[in-house]
């Protein structure tokens, strides 16, 4: 199958790239810059700001892998209008199945960018062609760089009412292939982490794990998004649910030699595949899935 990935840059697209190709399908992967293809990947030109090459990127495909968001910062331009251009070019082209990717939890509490999580999901369920929405709860890989962002902080601040349930981005890909290869589901699927964890459990592993010991600084996050979070909105009981636990992640085994490309990829958190490309479409699209950081209101 012919399938076309946007936000192919972000955390969760370095992912589902070798997942697809692993999977046997010929992916095009949707970028603002020009790249060079490599194996199965087929690098296009397009902007879902702009309009800018979107209906020759969808042209000639099966299927559209919907990851790319504006995220916390960019007030919905790709999630919302983005997402109502893409879905017209995929009309006009005769593409069978649309997935798109959102948050667990979007339709309880949309609150700031959820908000515009379920806009495109509701855009998604009335598009037409055959459609999956996989919502995920937040990514190992998301939270590890988060905490990071606190490291020059002389304590962490850790509010202990937050429940947190995180799921490798690896896992999140290979539900995205099995659900493609079953063909458009009509609904919305959550995924979740093997676990639910309290926030200070969380970041004393991460310090473990990266050799720190700062003190904990008990705080308690304002707004409604963290409210939300504090009465168990994000979390899910759904099945199938990821296995890589948290402390699985961030002490990984060594990895074994490999000719698969999608396990050299995927199965580490250093792997090129979990860390975001220093490329000029994570600041627009496709890098930040997630949580906001603590802010009022």
């Amino acid at each position: 199958m012919r399938i076309l990935v946007t936000g192919a840059t972000g955390t969760l697209g370095g992912a589902v790239l070798p997942a697809l190709v692993k999977a046997g399908h010929q992916v095009r992967a949707l970028s603002r810059a020009g790249r060079d293809g490599r194996g199965n990947v087929e690098w296009v030109r397009g902007d879902l700001i702009s309009d800018g090459g979107i209906r020759d990127a969808v042209r000639g495909v099966e299927a559209i892998v919907h990851l790319a968001t504006s995220g916390r910062r960019g007030r919905g331009a790709v999630d919302v209008p983005g997402t109502h251009m893409l879905l017209a070019a995929a009309r006009a082209a005769g593409v069978s199945h649309l997935l798109f990717t959102s948050v667990v939890g979007a339709d309880r509490a949309p609150v700031g960018y959820l908000k515009d999580k379920l806009a495109a999901e509701h855009l998604v369920a009335e598009s037409g062609l055959g459609w999956t929405v996989l919502r995920a709860t937040p990514f190992h890989q998301w939270l590890d760089r988060r905490l990071g962002d606190f490291g020059s902080y002389p304590a962490l601040p850790v509010d202990r009412s937050l429940p947190w349930q995180p799921v490798h981005t690896g896992e999140v890909a290979a539900r995205v292939a099995a659900l493609l290869a079953a063909g458009p589901a009509g609904g919305a699927l959550d995924f979740g982490g093997p676990q639910v964890l309290g926030m200070e459990d969380l970041v004393r592993t991460w310090q473990s794990a990266h050799g720190r010991s700062r003190p904990l600084l008990p705080v308690h996050f304002p707004g409604r998004l963290y409210a939300a979070q504090r009465a168990g909105d994000f979390l899910t009981d759904a099945t199938p649910k990821g296995e890589i636990t948290w402390h699985a992640y961030l002490f990984p085994p060594p990895p074994e030699p490999s000719d698969d490309f999608a396990s050299e990829h995927t199965a580490s958190p250093t792997s090129p595949a979990t860390q975001p490309e220093h490329d000029p479409d994570l600041r627009v699209y496709g890098g930040d899935e997630g949580y906001q950081r603590p802010t009022r209101g």
